[in-house]
């Protein structure tokens, strides 16, 4: 039995950052989604959401960038595995860019329901 390496915190997250950076510079939807959060934050600032909405805000945010980040993945394994294509790797590939669409769905709703209720608020409508 060989030695297992132990490898550092630093090299951990070293990895975990170029995982995302790859991501970031590999996919073109990754824009659209860095510009939406922008423009959400900024929106966010202006109406001054309260520290949940931000929270609500963030959470949804983040679940649609880890989303990307997982499917990335997956298109990365599929291509590695040649240029042929398989069913189950066209379904897998599939299922993980509906989970970015749920994500982002998801994120839109939680978007509307806390800049809506703080616009809302602001303008007295309610």
């Amino acid at each position: 039995m060989g030695q297992r390496r132990v490898r550092t915190w630093r090299a951990k997250f070293g990895d975990a950052f170029r995982g995302v950076s790859r991501s970031v510079r590999s996919q073109s939807s990754f824009a659209v989604h860095l510009t939406v959060a922008a423009a959400v934050v900024v929106v966010a600032a202006v109406l001054r959401v309260s520290l949940v909405g931000w929270c609500l805000l963030t959470f949804a945010m983040g679940g649609v960038f880890a989303a990307e980040v997982l499917n990335t993945a997956m298109e990365s394994l599929a291509r590695s595995l040649g240029p042929r294509r398989h069913p189950r790797i066209r379904d897998a590939l599939d299922m993980a860019s509906g989970g970015v669409l749920l994500a982002a769905l998801t994120a839109a709703v939680i978007g509307v329901l806390v800049l809506g209720e703080r616009a809302g608020s602001l303008l007295g409508w309610w």
